[in-house]
């Protein structure tokens, strides 16, 4: 895995330089995460893909201090794309990331190959004591991330818990203002002129962004793939990495077909 940076973005990058004959990945994490959340996507994937993974704005070793609304993130994620030159480039975001990934599809799809969409919703409220604890008690919140994002049954799994909280590194006001993102992101009225194809992933034990969120958005944008990952809460991507992955890759052999 190779660290790059391109005009103040700093990412992980399967190999270096990009594939022409490739499409390419590019993961984009939650709220209050780093690139390195993708590792297993970035190594795993890197022989059938350009694999990507941005720290965005504000977080990791990304210059800047991120932003209050998903349309400023997914800006700085399509001047990125365009700053690497990223050949048939798919976005991949998760919760967050998954709402940048959306307004992409939604904004600038006849510039994209394909979009994932994984726990995430076209609607993303947030209570307001979520983004108070953050505030006000900035450990307590990262004792509640693996309380209630990673599934029960993997809760006892040290390492999995440990990565979680490993890529949970923004720090408690560009993660409050994160969580501000979502609160404010509502794109429910627009996914219907989405034309790009789209794969939606879910997870049967995710409390945060609940499977039925999923199926509002395979129901509701055109031509849509849903899959759900088993035995995996909201971080499904380091909780079931494998299966994950295969998901991933079926879709890419369907865009192929």
């Amino acid at each position: 895995m190779i660290e790059r940076k391109q005009d103040g973005i700093a990412f992980l990058a399967g190999h270096w330089p990009l594939e022409p004959d490739r499409p390419t990945l590019v993961f984009i994490h939650g709220s209050g995460q780093e690139g390195r959340f993708w590792q297993a996507q970035v190594d795993g994937l890197t022989g059938v893909a350009n694999t990507i993974a941005v720290d965005l704005p504000g977080h990791g070793n990304s210059d800047g201090d991120g932003f209050r609304q998903v349309s400023d993130f997914a800006r700085s994620v399509i001047d990125f794309i365009d700053a690497i030159n990223a050949p048939a480039p798919i976005p991949c975001g998760l919760s967050l990331g998954g709402a940048i990934a959306l307004h992409l599809l939604i904004h600038h799809g006849d510039r994209l190959r394909a979009g994932i969409l994984a726990n995430t919703g076209a609607r993303l409220k947030v209570l307001p004591s979520i983004i108070e604890t953050i505030q006000d008690d900035y450990d307590r919140h990262l004792t509640g991330l693996v309380k209630f994002a990673v599934a029960q049954v993997n809760q006892a799994d040290e390492d999995i818990c440990r990565r979680v909280l490993a890529t949970s590194t923004a720090g408690p006001t560009v993660t409050a203002n994160d969580f501000r993102a979502c609160d404010a992101f509502d794109a429910m009225p627009q996914v219907a002129s989405i034309n790009a194809q789209v794969l939606v992933l879910s997870a049967v034990h995710d409390m945060l962004t609940p499977v039925k969120y999923a199926d509002w958005m395979a129901a509701n944008i055109h031509g849509a793939r849903h899959e759900t990952i088993d035995k995996a809460g909201h971080m499904s991507p380091i909780e079931q990495p494998e299966a994950f992955n295969q998901a991933l890759l079926r879709f890419l052999e369907s865009l192929d077909r």
